[in-house]
């Protein structure tokens, strides 16, 4: 199974499990820009989720179903997995990473620079992906905890990228800097 056939059946598996979440970094830009041909370059699938550890419990299960590995902070994640540990990395705001087949990375945070989860679940957008109805984080929100982050890998996507994420923004957006 390839990288993309394993995200679609991951993100397929939440959204029947009723899993919270939407998709942001650069994969949630790639959704974005699909429209306009476009697609950006990136090692991992980003899923952003609220800290509510009934909903990270049911994003692992989904995961193991699946037959991804599941780290957090460089370790595979502890057994039982349970509600008391979900609980644990939920008031840490600690990543979890699954690895799936073919070499996918998703990374399932609990953080979003500059953004709660409540706030960007309001405003998320639905696109259609291999039939199923994927929520993605509006790109403004995508491209400014980019920005927030501070990380030099998102510094550098943006500062490359900025005439395409221009283009790419609804016109009634405030303009990007740069």
């Amino acid at each position: 199974m390839d990288q993309g056939s394993s995200f679609d059946a991951l993100v397929s598996r939440l959204v029947a499990g009723e899993v919270r979440f939407v998709v942001i970094g650069v994969w949630g830009v790639n959704l974005h820009a699909a429209s306009g041909g476009l697609t950006f370059r990136t090692y991992d699938r980003d899923l952003f989720l609220p800290p509510d550890p009934r909903n990270l419990l049911a994003a692992w299960r989904a995961c193991e179903e699946l037959g991804f590995d599941l780290t957090s902070g460089g370790e595979t994640l502890d057994i039982p997995r349970d509600e008391w540990l979900a609980s644990r990395i939920v008031q840490r705001r600690a990543l979890t990473r699954a690895e799936g087949p073919g070499g996918l990375l998703v990374d399932l945070t609990l953080v979003m620079g500059g953004f709660e989860f409540d706030s960007v679940w309001r405003e998320r957008r639905e696109f259609v992906v291999s039939g199923v109805r994927v929520p993605v984080a509006r790109l403004m929100h995508i491209v400014t905890s980019k920005a927030l982050a501070g990380r030099p890998k998102d510094h550098l996507f943006l500062a490359t990228h900025a005439e395409a994420l221009r283009e790419l923004l609804p016109k009634d957006e405030p303009p990007l800097a740069g």
